[in-house]
């Protein structure tokens, strides 16, 4: 009884995967060909066949095509899941370092996700050369749910940064092995084209959703909820690739791993972002000695670099002038946008007392703008030039850390909504030029490389920002909690932060605490658009020195 019910189960398995397949390669429903109505006629004859008898094998044709896109649609629910776990996070902040009580570590809780993800992306590729992708992204996956879990379960602020940094180590996988199986399942380019626009499609409605999820779970439930839901989504991704990804066969390369660049790295890192981190709160002895030893690794780590038969970062990357601006760009662009989109939440929920729902409202217009931003610079950007592109992105970054700077506590929630919408604008026009200009500027040999370490430098400029801005948020805090005579507290502080809590906080008070968040947060607007003033200059000088070889 038992081997009937396997077999029927079996056999029911490939009924269904068949009728995937018709969906997938013919269209019977509009389809005016004959040939479409005779292989529906016939489905029930194999399918009977099928059931009681299992000797028909569709594994050759109709698997293939089953599987792909089954395949594909399990790998793009990691762009779904990236895109909502970094709106839905911004959205949960507030009332996460309220609950937790840390909102004087909120740089390490984005520092902890980002360094995850940066150290761990180059690391991932290498992983997948020796035990396969398909291992490797599914070992990712279950990183990024187990860091979910953790941090949902969790009831100390030690506790939950922690858990972010195996989810971000996870996320390192999840975002940079995709873009290699589809290679694998595509060898046609446009149609992996397409297919990568799918991915930053699903990201982008991802990004939309986010907010007004992330709103809704913690103004209706709590934030921890804002974690599990990942928890479906990563093991259908999980099992759909187990099922249905089919590996092609690869012959090890023979190299030796880097491990020692890869323990340079990561150790170098890691003792800068502390350092940093510390500033202000540690002794000043403990801050210089850990940034000397982050500075002096990497100087060990460009030595080794050069002897490495296989190398996480060849130094003949560095040596490609137009690609190194093409870093620099990226560094200073993203080191600033991680500004308004970690604290823009914040100031909607701290300072104007709005509640978690629609302090996520504000992630949504630069989430439409972004995708605008997306197809109008691809598709103008041959007429206009690489740098002039970039210099209408930074335009539209400047506009609206211009208006925050001189934003006063008492903004309408429409400003923040615009402020969005040009930042999401600016993010959209300079991402996808940036990330062409990379491929192009590079040598042939070294497009993967030089993608893969454009993201990861993306990664590394955020990570220390968000470390710098939270130093920066947490010494103004300090410092008014020092003036206030012992009237506020950094309890309340973190109150303040949650709209739900703010009932709670003496009516008489709110309006000097709330001038001392907003301190905190103009100096860290301030810092970003300073970044924006040097990479828009930096960027207009790039264009002269085009306009004097032309003219040569």
């Amino acid at each position: 009884m038992v081997l009937a019910s396997v077999f029927l189960l079996e056999r029911t398995k490939y009924i269904f995967c068949f009728y995937i397949d018709l969906i997938v390669n013919c269209d019977i429903l509009n389809d005016s060909c004959i040939e479409s109505y005779y292989i529906f006629a016939v489905t029930h004859f194999f399918t009977l066949r099928l059931l009681f008898l299992g000797d028909i094998n569709f594994k050759g044709i109709f698997m293939s095509k089953r599987g792909i896109f089954i395949v594909t649609m399990g790998l793009l629910l990691s762009n779904a899941m990236a895109g909502l776990d970094g709106t839905i996070i911004n959205t949960a902040l507030p009332s996460i370092i309220s609950d937790l009580h840390g909102i004087q570590y909120i740089g390490w809780i984005i520092a902890a996700f980002l360094l995850g993800m940066a150290v761990a992306t180059p690391l991932w590729s290498k992983l997948g050369e020796r035990i396969g992708n398909k291992k490797a992204y599914q070992i990712a996956t279950l990183l990024f749910v187990l860091g979910s879990i953790f941090q949902a379960l969790s009831n100390d602020i030690t506790f939950f940064v922690i858990a972010r940094a195996v989810m971000g180590i996870g996320a390192g996988g999840m975002n940079a092995l995709p873009f290699i199986i589809y290679a694998d399942l595509y060898t046609n380019l446009r149609k992996r084209s397409e297919v990568i626009g799918y991915a930053t499609a699903s990201f982008s409605a991802a990004s939309i959703i986010g907010p007004l999820l992330g709103g809704w779970i913690v103004d209706s439930f709590s934030w921890h909820w804002v974690f599990y839901i990942n928890i479906p989504i990563a093991l259908f991704s999980i099992l759909s690739i187990q099922i249905f990804f089919k590996e092609p066969v690869r012959i090890a390369t023979g190299k030796k791993i880097d491990s020692l660049g890869a323990f340079l790295m990561i150790s170098a890192l890691v003792s800068l972002l502390t350092g940093i981190q510390m500033i202000g709160t540690g002794s000043p002895v403990l801050v210089v000695a850990l940034m000397l030893t982050g500075l002096l690794l990497l100087v060990v780590l460009l030595k080794v670099e050069k002897e490495a038969a296989d190398p996480i970062i060849p130094n003949r990357l560095f040596k490609n002038v137009p690609l190194v601006i093409d870093f620099l760009m990226f560094a200073l662009l993203w080191g600033a946008f991680i500004a308004l989109n970690i604290y823009i939440p914040m100031w909607a929920q701290g300072l104007l007392g709005l509640s978690a729902l629609i302090g996520g409202v504000t992630q949504i217009p630069g989430a439409i703008t972004n995708f605008i931003g997306s197809v109008i610079g691809a598709r103008i950007q041959g007429q206009l030039g690489k740098y002039r592109m970039v210099t209408f992105g930074t335009l539209a970054f400047l506009i609206s850390f211009f208006c925050m700077v001189f934003a006063g506590v008492d903004i309408p929630f429409w400003f923040l909504l615009i402020v969005g919408a040009f930042e999401g604008l600016g993010l959209g026009l300079c991402f996808n030029i940036l990330q062409i200009s990379v491929q192009q500027d590079a040598e042939k040999r070294d497009i993967p490389i030089a993608t893969s370490f454009a993201f990861l430098l993306r990664i590394l400029s955020q990570t220390f920002m968000s470390a710098i801005y939270g130093v920066v948020l947490n010494h103004a805090l300090m410092k008014g909690v020092a003036e206030s005579n012992g009237e506020i507290s950094i309890a309340m502080l973190n109150k303040l932060s949650n709209s739900q809590n703010m009932t709670e906080l003496p009516a008489a008070l709110l309006p000097e605490m709330r001038q001392i968040m907003y301190g905190g947060l103009h100096h860290i607007m301030l810092i970003a658009l300073i970044l924006l003033i040097i990479a828009f200059i930096f960027n207009l000088g790039m264009q002269s020195k085009m306009k004097q070889r032309r003219t040569i």
